[in-house]
């Protein structure tokens, strides 16, 4: 009897929080680079900071949530090559991300889960 196909697809949820937190750094860092070079206005960085990340977010939305990642027939599928499970050397959370090392030091990052732990643990019971 073939294995179960395991899916890990991106959460909106997950994706939004991302943004707001980029949102965050990039309006404080608008502001400091205002500040930096002397300009009175440094109040002007918050909305830059935060409209490019929301056009940026808007954008990139429908691809980015589109992407899924599977596991069949012993290996790790999404977008890009084929990771077979015995090539994986190292997985790890970063946030909402799950990054995936294989043994000849490629990385793949499988974005925006909403459980990253559950999606580290399934590869890993996958890989044994």
């Amino acid at each position: 009897m073939a294995d179960p196909v395991i899916r890990f697809v991106a959460d909106r949820q997950a994706y939004l929080r991302n943004h707001t937190w980029m949102a965050a750094i990039a309006m404080g860092g608008a502001m400091a680079v205002l500040w930096a070079l002397g300009n009175p206005y440094i109040w002007t960085g918050a909305p830059a900071g935060l409209a490019a990340i929301a056009l940026r977010g808007w954008y990139l939305a429908s691809e980015e949530l589109a992407v899924v990642w599977e596991i069949s027939e012993g290996t790790l599928s999404g977008p890009g090559p084929r990771v077979p499970l015995s090539q994986i050397e190292m997985v790890r959370t970063m946030g909402s991300y799950v990054q995936v090392i294989t043994r000849g030091g490629d990385k793949h990052l499988i974005k925006y889960q909403a459980d990253p732990a559950a999606t580290k643990a399934a590869i890993e019971r996958a890989m044994t």
